[in-house]
């Protein structure tokens, strides 16, 4: 998918895995897909980006604490147009907002919601580039 397509409303823009072993994770999807794969140390936290094909397709972290229990797992990050107001959206609907929206310097601003049946979702807006 190009990177405006990703950029669209509604559209699913990035992949990302929470795990308990990073360092397992790596190695059995870099071996299982050959992804090129680089740590980014954002404040405390690392990052691992993913490549495929020499583009960035996802990423991968370890659980952060306030996720703490929880199971290793994918999740999808669909764009919207404002996080905050997809968000409330989602609440009055009939979701829940499971973590509410913050900003990611440089990148953009992200909520975590779920639907109804209580399958979760990361919503994001990414900040202008260029």
């Amino acid at each position: 998918m190009d990177q405006q397509a990703m950029m669209q409303h509604g559209a699913f823009s990035w992949n990302e895995l929470m795990t308990t072993d990073v360092p397992a994770a790596k190695a059995f999807y870099g071996e299982l897909f050959g992804w090129d794969m680089h740590d980014d140390q954002t404040g405390d936290m690392t990052y691992t980006m993913l490549k495929a094909g020499g583009k960035e397709v996802g990423g991968m972290m370890a659980i952060p604490p306030e996720a703490k229990g929880t199971p290793p797992a994918w999740g999808g990050y669909v764009t919207v147009a404002d996080v905050d107001t997809q968000a409330k959206q989602a609440e009055t609907l009939g979701g829940k907002i499971i973590l509410p929206p913050r900003d990611i310097p440089d990148i953009g601003r992200f909520a975590v919601i779920s639907d109804p049946q209580g399958a979760m979702l990361t919503l994001i807006t990414y900040v202008k580039q260029g």
